[in-house]
C-alpha cells in the first residue's frame, strides 16, 4: 500500500505525519480544508522540495461527494479531520456532528464503495471523560462530557459499526493528550509558552488540577505508523499514550521552569470549563499498543517540551499565534 489519503493533513498532527510518511517513501494525497485564500496550513511552512511530493486535495470533509473523490486512486486513508476544541464545542455543537460525526461517516461510505485497503479513524482520550479506573485502558466506559467528546464517541462507534456490518478494514486510533510544535493556540502547553515568550507576569490558565496524558507529536505519529505497518490491529481501537500523568498546574511550573521566567499562574474563569464538563484525570495505557505494534516511545516529557519552545521561540513562528486573546 503506496499510495495513502491524510485528511487534516493541514493541521497540527496532520501536517507532521504527511512529513513523516514522505520520507518513509509513501506517495501522499492531502487532504486539506478548501478556502478562499489558497491557504494548505501548515502544509504551507514546509520547504518547496517537500511540498512537491505531496498531491494537494482541497475540499470540505462534510462534502461526501469531495471526499470520495479524494479517495478514489488511495490504498489508505488516515483520517484525522475534525473540530478539536472543547470550549468551541459548547457554543457551535452542531458543527462538531457535521464535522466530525458526518464527516467520519462520508470516509465510511466512500471506502466501503471503493473497497479501500486500510482506514484508520482518529478518535480522543477525551471519550474516556474523567477515568473511572487507571490506566486508561480500551475497555474503559466511554462519557460525553462535552459535545465534543460526544460527537467523537459517535464517529468512533459509526467505525465500529461499518468493520462489524461491512468487514471494512477499520482501526481506532486513540492518542491521548498529543503536544509540540504547531499545535493550536487553544491547547495549554502553546497558551503558556506564547504567554511567557510575550513576558506576561501572569500566566492565565482555567483548572490547574486536573491531570493529562502528554505525548510528544513525534511519538504520536509514529503510533499512527505503527498501528497501521500491523494487520493485527485490524478492527481494533488502540491508545496511543505515555502511561504517566501531570497536572496542569504541573507542566505550567514545569515549563515556567525551563524557561527560566518568573511570573505566577492565576484562574481565568472564561477558560474554566463546566464543573460536570471537566475531565480531571487521564492516564492512558499503552498496553495494547505495545502488544500489538513495535511502538515505543521516544520522548520524555522535558525532552519533548524543549523541543516545542525552541520552536515557538523563533519569531516567524510565534507570530502567528496572539497571546492575548482566550482562543476558543
Amino acid at each position: 500500500m503506496k499510495k495513502v489519503l491524510v485528511t487534516g493533513a493541514d493541521g497540527f498532527i496532520g501536517s507532521h505525519l504527511v512529513e513523516r510518511l514522505v520520507e518513509l517513501g509513501y506517495n501522499v494525497k492531502a487532504f486539506v480544508y478548501y478556502n478562499s485564500f489558497n491557504s494548505w496550513g501548515w502544509i504551507d511552512s514546509f520547504p518547496e522540495n517537500l511540498k512537491r511530493e505531496i498531491e494537494i486535495f482541497s475540499g470540505d470533509i462534510r462534502d461526501p461527494n469531495g471526499v470520495y473523490e479524494s479517495m478514489k486512486d488511495v490504498d489508505a486513508v488516515f483520517h484525522l479531520a475534525a473540530l478539536i476544541g472543547i470550549p468551541f464545542s459548547y457554543h457551535s455543537p452542531d458543527s462538531y456532528i457535521d464535522t466530525n460525526i458526518k464527516g467520519t461517516l462520508n470516509v465510511l461510505q466512500a471506502g466501503k464503495k471503493l473497497n479501500t485497503k486500510r482506514i484508520l479513524v482518529t478518535s480522543t482520550s477525551e471519550v474516556y471523560g474523567t477515568a473511572k479506573f487507571v490506566p486508561i485502558t480500551e475497555e474503559h466506559p466511554f462519557q460525553g462530557q462535552s459535545p465534543y467528546s460526544a460527537s467523537k464517541i459517535g464517529a468512533d462507534r459509526i467505525a465500529e459499526s461499518f468493520f462489524r456490518s461491512f468487514e471494512l478494514p477499520v482501526t481506532i486510533v486513540r492518542p491521548f493528550n498529543t503536544y509540540g510544535p504547531r499545535q493550536s493556540a487553544r491547547a495549554v502547553i502553546p497558551t503558556i509558552i506564547t504567554q511567557l515568550l510575550n513576558d506576561s507576569k501572569e500566566i492565565k490558565l482555567g483548572e490547574t488540577t486536573p491531570t493529562r496524558d502528554f505525548t510528544y507529536v513525534t511519538d504520536t505519529v509514529n503510533g499512527f505508523i505503527e498501528i497501521f505497518n500491523s494487520d493485527k490491529t485490524i478492527g481494533e481501537e488502540i491508545n496511543i499514550a505515555t502511561q504517566s500523568e501531570i497536572s496542569i498546574g504541573a507542566i505550567a511550573e514545569l515549563i515556567i521552569k525551563m524557561m527560566n521566567k518568573e511570573c505566577k499562574i492565576i484562574t481565568d474563569e472564561i477558560r474554566v470549563r463546566p464543573e460536570r464538563s471537566e475531565v480531571k484525570r487521564l492516564l492512558g495505557s499503552n498496553e495494547k499498543l505495545l502488544q500489538l505494534t513495535n511502538w515505543k516511545k521516544q520522548f520524555d516529557i522535558e525532552t519533548g517540551l524543549r523541543n516545542t519552545i525552541e520552536w515557538f521561540s523563533n519569531k516567524n513562528n510565534l507570530s502567528g499565534y496572539k497571546h492575548y486573546i482566550y482562543n476558543i
